[in-house]
């Protein structure tokens, strides 16, 4: 009897611990599911710096010439790389930008098989040009925009398709703060020309959400997927204000 019971504690807590770690992989998902990144681009900056920082300025070929390798192993992982769920309306972007970027790349493994010196300063500086620009491509415009993001991404690609009204009426009035706050953000200043643009768009997806709590406390579920639909076009055009 005693060495039953054992033998059912044991059982117990290892069921225990693997619905732990099931549920935490899950977690784990949804949160890169959120998640303005991509490890494999982040990766890329431990060759890129040095490059650019230290073996460009100082024109040291032999350096230069010797980074072809790892720059050509970490930037094929990139190419693999798979955007997470919140940055699929940067698919297309992301494509057209890696097409850039592997160009750089084979330019610069050329380069350095080369003896060009000039031609490798020139490919470097290329490559660390269309770095900077897939960097730019998934990075958000404001972290106040980015935290909207992540509460919109999940209303409108998992709450709304699943018709879970409650949820989104329970996430509602965090999605208003959110948006009211990027009413009170600063644009950086190589993008102050966009500023009266950014304000009125930002007023904009203020209201729509503002709206959307209101509507979602009534119940009235078409009513509550036309407001979601006007937050989540009031985003995109936001969006667009820094294509």
């Amino acid at each position: 009897m005693r060495l039953k019971k054992s033998a059912n504690l044991i059982l117990g807590a290892t069921l225990a611990l693997c619905l732990s770690v099931i549920g935490g992989d899950a977690s784990r998902g949804a949160t890169q599911e959120t998640e303005s990144t991509v490890p494999e681009l982040v990766s890329f900056h431990d060759i890129i710096y040095p490059i650019w920082h230290t073996a460009y300025p100082q024109k040291d070929y032999a350096a230069l010439r010797g980074f072809a390798p790892e720059v050509k192993k970490l930037a094929e992982k990139i190419y693999a790389a798979k955007l997470p769920g919140i940055l699929r309306d940067k698919e297309a972007k992301w494509k057209q930008g890696l097409e850039d970027f592997k160009s750089a790349v084979d330019g610069y493994v050329a380069a350095a098989s080369g003896t060009d010196d000039e031609a490798l300063l020139n490919a470097a500086e290329d490559l660390h040009a269309k770095y900077e620009m897939m960097v730019r491509i998934i990075r958000p415009v404001l972290k106040e925009v980015d935290a909207f993001h992540k509460v919109l991404y999940i209303v409108y690609h998992k709450y709304l398709p699943n018709k879970d009204y409650e949820s989104i009426k329970s996430v509602s009035e965090e999605m208003a703060l959110k948006a009211e706050a990027i009413t009170k953000a600063s644009l950086p200043k190589r993008l102050e020309s966009k500023s009266e643009l950014f304000r009125q768009a930002a007023s904009e997806l203020y209201e729509s959400a503002k709206m959307l709590v209101e509507i979602a406390k009534s119940g009235e579920e078409v009513n509550i997927e036309t407001a979601v639909e006007k937050v989540h076009t009031r985003y995109q055009s936001l969006e667009k204000i820094f294509d």
